[in-house]
């Protein structure tokens, strides 16, 4: 049989079609605008996620055999703020997960409420990108828009009801919302009344490789597919993206180069960090997982590459790179502001150290650089907790770049393992949907199936070295620059 994965990205969904044993059959994007209102704002309309995830359906199953399709499944955008009204119709665009515009309300949660009850209630804090703080927002700008709120979905979650017409999410997703109690996997009570929501506002919760429901009848006409399609309830994209990549059981770590860049720990127990660094949400695979985020870093790339320097070229653009390790260059990745481990949402991207003799070359590679020692900056909180990471898998569109996939090896200073496929979210969420029809008993089984490896980056003694004294001096460049930033605000 074969199975859909749909990775509702930031930018474009993706539709990936996967036989059972894990061939990549057919892949489908479809583009979609986003909106910047106001500085550090992001929002998209719902309403273009679904028209063009059912045009790339249309596009992914058009040469396939129809009635082999036996599952769908998500990977999607996390923390994105979807209100629905009693008729279940969009109350206004989503706000997504790298919007700002929170950092009053973020800061009432961790201040007044207080980050410690906050870390008992859901396991985390509260950070600018998390829905809790949009509701709040929404509550006190939009009370109008706020009174009509009958439902509160996820952006994936908001593909599935418009699939089956069931409200659900899923726990690794909903642990993102900071509405979400992650040790004991079901919605939080105490943060409902801090909100001041009522629990049946929130979706049912199913662990990610469970079937939510099956397609509606007049879509599955539609699509020309059977009606006893199951629909799995899906994952959040980093854990989606580690199913994909087969990180799954205790200890295994996948680092994301996507829109965002993240170090996802996976774990059998469940754990916090005493100061709240990394996130600890609920994994795909019934277990637990540790994860830093960064609000930009394959972004980051795209950001330098289109819009100031001009080019498509990206490969061209790093093929004049030289030098590793002795750039004198230094970038700060805080395009949208930054989450882990600083959680400052007036942080913003910065170059020092430029020069008279300072090259094109020299700024691309301070950037890809700069991604990396951000990523580092997550890993040093899991090395502090006593975890250690000597592999990980890589993936997202970053991680299509051998020169980016060797920095960030030598950076962190651990064996990075490229899957023979890329796909990430999309082929995570095609083997979800295979769990839940049955095709693999359990997540960790459908990856030791499926996942296989083509290339191991070692770091270079040397090399390491040389990026361990220039990884000190990037750590005293946030520091001296955080009370900047707020002023610049």
């Amino acid at each position: 049989m074969n199975y859909i994965g749909i990775d509702l990205g930031t930018s474009a969904v993706k539709l990936l079609l996967m036989q059972g044993d894990g061939k990549i059959l057919k892949i489908v994007s479809r583009e979609y605008p986003i909106y910047f209102p106001a500085p550090g704002w992001s929002e998209q309309n719902p309403g273009d996620w679904y028209q063009e995830t059912v045009a790339g359906l249309k596009e992914l199953l058009a040469d396939s055999d129809k009635s082999q399709v036996a599952g769908i499944s998500f990977g999607g955008q996390m923390h994105g703020l979807v209100a629905l009204d009693e008729n279940d119709e969009v109350i206004r665009p989503a706000i997504l997960w790298n919007d700002g515009r929170t950092a009053e309300e973020s800061e009432y949660l961790n201040q007044a409420i207080g980050k410690e009850k906050l870390s008992d209630y859901t396991a985390n804090i509260s950070f600018a990108g998390f829905t809790a703080p949009k509701i709040l927002w929404m509550k006190k700008q939009e009370p109008e828009n706020f009174a009509r709120i009958h439902k509160i979905m996820l952006p994936k979650d908001y593909l599935a009801y418009r699939l089956t017409g069931v409200h659900c999410s899923d726990v690794s997703d909903a642990s993102g919302t900071l509405f979400f109690d992650v040790k004991n996997r079901c919605w939080s009570k105490e943060m409902c009344e801090v909100c001041g929501i009522k629990m049946e506002w929130l979706p049912r919760i199913y662990e990610s490789y469970e079937a939510v429901g099956t397609l509606k009848a007049e879509i599955a006409e539609e699509l020309g597919i059977s009606e006893k399609t199951v629909i799995a309830a899906g994952a959040g994209d980093n854990a989606a993206a580690a199913v994909g990549t087969g990180t799954v059981g205790d200890g295994a770590c996948n680092i994301s180069l996507g829109t965002s860049g993240t170090v996802f720990i996976s774990t059998k127990e469940f754990g916090v960090d005493a100061n709240n660094a990394l996130h600890s949400f609920a994994h795909a695979d019934g277990s637990y997982h540790l994860m830093g985020c960064m609000l930009s870093a394959a972004s980051c790339n795209k950001w330098w590459m289109d819009e100031i320097i001009g080019t498509q070229e990206y490969a061209k653009e790093q093929g004049q790179i030289q030098g590793l390790g002795e750039n004198h260059v230094y970038f700060l990745p805080y395009l949208m502001g930054e989450r882990s481990p600083h959680n400052d949402p007036d942080a913003r991207g910065t170059f020092i150290g430029l020069t008279m003799d300072t090259t094109r070359a020299d700024m691309t590679q301070a950037v890809l650089e700069g991604v990396a020692f951000g990523l580092r900056d997550s890993l040093e909180v899991a090395r502090s907790l006593g975890i250690q990471i000597s592999r990980t898998k890589i993936c997202g569109g970053g991680a299509k770049s051998p020169l980016w996939r060797m920095i960030v090896a030598n950076v962190l200073n651990i064996c990075v393992e490229a899957p023979e496929n890329e796909e990430g979210p999309a082929m995570g969420a095609a083997m979800l949907a295979a769990v839940a029809h049955g095709e693999y008993e359990s997540v960790e089984q459908a990856a030791e199936a499926i996942v296989r490896r083509k290339e191991v980056i070692d770091p270079e003694p040397e090399l390491v070295a040389r990026y361990e004294r220039r990884y000190q001096q990037f750590k005293k460049i946030y520091p001296a620059c955080r009370a900047l930033f707020a002023q610049l605000k």
